[in-house]
This record gives structure tokens, C-alpha cells and sequence, in this order.
């Protein structure tokens, strides 16, 4: 109800009714899980280097509907992001500008729910240059992967502090690791994460 309410004034600030879609109703068994990549971690400060995404359907990984896009930043990439995902300015010479990035992001993204890992983050810094462009912040319903992750091993072990960090999720539900940090592999390994979850017994997807 809440996101209901939130999206009725969000759709009013909209400034171009093409993207009027992403406030459908959403497309049931489909998911888009996304990954960014930043210059750093001040969603004020910097930006998005580089989005990886991938289309699951029901409890499949549509390999051949993902998403992969670098962009050229305004700001510097700090040294501490650079030690995370490798990429350097100098990779970036021939990158997009966010701004034709996040149009064909949307359409990919339509309307359906987004997926991720930490997901809060990348949100924000999609919202940061969308509210500016189109005066909107991303409508689509979010599932956050550590969230239903602390839900399933607290029904195992209550009450005990549960490790949310990305590679200790990984080795839990045994799911393989995919070579070298990037945008694309962080959200096909969080994929494989959700759909592992999503088959548990008693768990359940918000």
C-alpha cells in the first residue's frame, strides 16, 4: 500500500510519458537483477561506471536478455574502487554517457521488480540522475537478496548474528563464483543467490 501511495505522487512528477511503462502493473515470474559499478561509495559524490543486469524468468536465467554498459563518469574513480572492480579511466575512453546508458537501461528494466544485493545503493544512484532527467525515482518494486537471506538462517538459528556479505552467502548456497568482479557477474551470482532462495522451503519473496 505504502508503494502504491509512493508511486501515485512519483508518477506525477513524471516528465515524459515515455517511460509512462515502468508504472504498469508489474510482469508476474519476471525479475530484473542489477549490479553498478561507481567511482565510489558517496551516492552524492560519484557516479556510475558501469551497469550489469540480467532478465530472470520464473526460476530460469535468461542467459541471452542481459545487460552490460560502461559510462564515462564526470568524477574521478578513487583508488579504494578501483582495488574492487579494476577498471580505470583510461578503460572508460570510449564509454556512454549515463544519460543514453540509463534510457536503454529503463527499457530493459521495464516494469518489472529489481533484484540485487544491497540493492539500496544502486537504486539510489540510478535515482540520482533519473529524478534530475524525468523528476521520478525508479517505480519498480524492490527485493533485496541479503534481506531474504537473513530471513531464511534466522528461521534456522534464531536469535544468533547472521553474515551478510557477499561471498559468505555464496559459499552457504553453494553457488559457483563467476571469475572477476564486475557488474555483469555480481548480478548473475546474485541471481543464482535469489533463485536459490526462492526454492527453499518457507521462504518467501516479498
Amino acid at each position: 500500500m505504502f508503494r502504491s501511495i509512493n508511486n501515485y505522487f512519483n508518477k506525477r512528477n513524471l516528465k515524459d510519458e515515455r517511460y509512462l511503462y515502468l508504472f504498469d502493473k508489474p510482469t508476474q515470474g519476471e525479475y530484473i537483477c542489477f549490479d553498478c559499478e561507481t567511482t565510489g561509495l558517496s551516492v552524492q559524490k560519484d557516479d556510475i561506471i558501469s551497469i550489469g543486469a540480467v532478465l530472470i524468468k520464473d526460476n530460469t536465467i535468461v542467459a541471452s536478455k542481459k545487460f552490460v554498459k560502461f559510462v564515462k563518469p564526470e568524477t574521478s574513480i578513487q583508488e579504494e574502487a578501483i582495488k574492487v572492480h579494476h577498471i580505470r579511466e583510461m578503460d572508460l575512453e570510449e564509454a556512454e554517457k549515463i544519460d543514453d546508458v540509463l534510457e536503454e537501461f529503463l527499457q530493459f528494466i521495464g516494469n518489472r521488480a529489481l533484484v540485487g544485493y544491497f540493492l539500496e545503493f544502486d537504486v539510489a544512484m540510478v535515482n540520482k540522475y533519473i529524478k534530475n532527467s524525468l523528476g521520478i525515482k525508479l517505480p519498480n518494486k524492490v527485493i533485496e537478496v541479503s534481506a531474504i537471506y537473513h530471513d531464511y538462517k534466522i528461521e534456522k538459528i534464531p536469535q544468533s548474528n547472521i553474515d551478510l556479505r557477499f561471498d559468505t552467502i555464496m559459499q552457504d548456497l553453494a553457488i559457483p563464483k563467476l571469475g572477476k568482479h564486475d557488474a555483469l557477474n555480481d548480478a548473475i551470482m546474485t541471481s543464482m543467490m535469489f533463485l536459490t532462495l526462492k526454492n527453499k522451503p518457507k521462504v518467501k519473496i516479498p
